[in-house]
């Protein structure tokens, strides 16, 4: 373990932080040049459902397109860096971490973007047309006055962003579980015990998070509890290997 003064930390830091703002810079060159693209893929679920009819997106502001593509571009470039932003917080700590907790943490920061990208993934294609389907249904093309849903550019951004966010770290409940177990705030005997306030809790959260229709939420429910199991088991490895090498 390397000690380092409290001068030679803050040189570090900065020096972590602006690579972390180089790579992101960059990927927002990239995503803004091909924001277009990128819009029409974030489309491609309420496309798919709505095959059967003509449909538009419109925006109502003179300057409203030009600030979701920019809002994209950001949240787009976020994504990109994220793994970039695990690996400068390993190279940040790795000096002050034992062997031991090295091979704790870096796994963590590895698995970590790859569960928050699951999860987008998840609710991309499974979650949204669903959703949307749901959404649809509130359509009236029979009456009088004919109710039909010409979505905003920008509010179909945010729902997006808020459900593949909200998704991603949902996704992060067995990193979460970790994180605890190394610091010995829940045991894997405490997490069954409770198992079934666990659930409960699970499906409020899902409710907040999803749409408001049933099978959005039980889509994500049921890998949340799965996650969770997953996450007993890891905390169960943990306690047995920190048994181990006590020498019990």
């Amino acid at each position: 373990m390397e000690k380092y003064t409290l001068k030679e930390h803050f040189l570090e830091l900065k020096k972590r932080f602006f690579i972390i703002i180089a790579f992101f810079i960059c990927a927002f060159i990239f995503c803004y040049y091909f924001s277009n693209y990128i819009y029409n893929f974030i489309l491609s679920p309420l496309a798919e459902v709505t095959s059967n009819h003509k449909r538009k997106v419109i925006y109502t502001g003179m300057t409203e397109a030009f600030f979701t593509y920019l809002k994209l571009s950001l949240w787009a470039a976020f994504l990109i860096i994220i793994p970039v932003i695990s690996y400068q917080l390993y190279r940040f700590i790795s000096p002050g971490l034992l062997k031991n907790e090295k091979t704790i943490i870096l796994p963590t920061l590895v698995i970590s973007p790859l569960l928050f990208y699951l999860g987008g993934v998840f609710v991309f294609y499974l979650v949204m047309p669903n959703a949307w389907q749901f959404f649809l249904s509130f359509e009236n093309l029979d009456s009088s006055m004919p109710i039909i849903l010409e979505a905003r550019i920008s509010e179909y951004l945010t729902v997006v962003m808020q459900l593949i966010t909200a998704f991603g770290l949902a996704f992060e409940l067995p990193v979460i579980m970790l994180i605890l177990s190394v610091l010995e705030l829940v045991s894997a005997q405490g997490l069954r015990n409770k198992r079934r306030l666990a659930i409960v809790i699970i499906f409020i959260i899902a409710a907040i998070l999803t749409p408001p229709d049933v099978l959005s939420q039980i889509s994500l429910a049921i890998p949340l509890i799965l996650l969770y199991e997953i996450s007993i088991v890891i905390c169960n490895l943990i306690e047995n290997r920190s048994k181990k090498n006590a020498g019990y």
